[in-house]
């Protein structure tokens, strides 16, 4: 008997019909009844929990941040490559490039809810870090240069919800410390 239940209960489920034979809408069937609807729970639908705000907060921050790499200047100083500016080699890009893929990466990990000092501290390290190259590299960061990246440091600044113009004298994070 317990067999018989057993194999009725497996082939209503695989030919997703009802034990009148008629064919169900969905595909789970007898097990629809037996366990509820696949996917549902007892909370109504427009109560979201804490986690999925906090989450989603967290997305929406890290976002920002990611969409912020739109406005890298870095392919456009490769080009310069071309045109004769031989400090814009693809390494030296790509070196200028990963201080800010850094600061962007390091700022998502220390999450929306970090402080203003901590934040502070990212942007310092990742200007100093454009100091350095710029002493490396003759003629990295110009008049062009410097603009294309106090601009992307604004960009970045309110990505991470700070107010550039704070700093600076209302110049910028990168005023604080640059020396380009």
């Amino acid at each position: 008997m317990k067999r018989l239940l057993l194999i009725t209960a497996l082939s209503l489920t695989i030919c997703s019909c009802s034990s009148s034979g008629t064919k169900n809408k969905d595909t789970m069937g007898f097990f629809d009844k037996l366990f509820g609807k696949k996917g549902s729970t007892n909370k109504p639908k427009n109560q979201t929990s804490n986690i999925d705000k906090t989450s989603q907060i967290y997305i929406d921050y890290q976002n920002k941040l990611l969409e912020t790499k739109q406005f890298y200047p870095f392919d456009r100083w490769r080009e310069s490559y071309n045109d004769g500016l031989t400090q814009y080699t693809k390494q030296n890009c790509d070196k200028t490039k990963k201080v800010f893929d850094d600061l962007i990466a390091s700022l998502i990990d220390l999450g929306g809810n970090g402080s203003e000092a901590q934040k502070k501290e990212l942007f310092k390290t990742a200007i100093i870090k454009t100091n350095k190259l710029n002493d490396e590299i003759d003629g990295l960061i110009e008049t062009g240069e410097r603009e294309d990246l106090c601009e992307l440091t604004d960009k970045i600044t309110i990505a991470c919800g700070l107010d550039p113009h704070k700093y600076g004298d209302g110049e910028g994070l990168a005023s604080e410390w640059r020396e380009w």
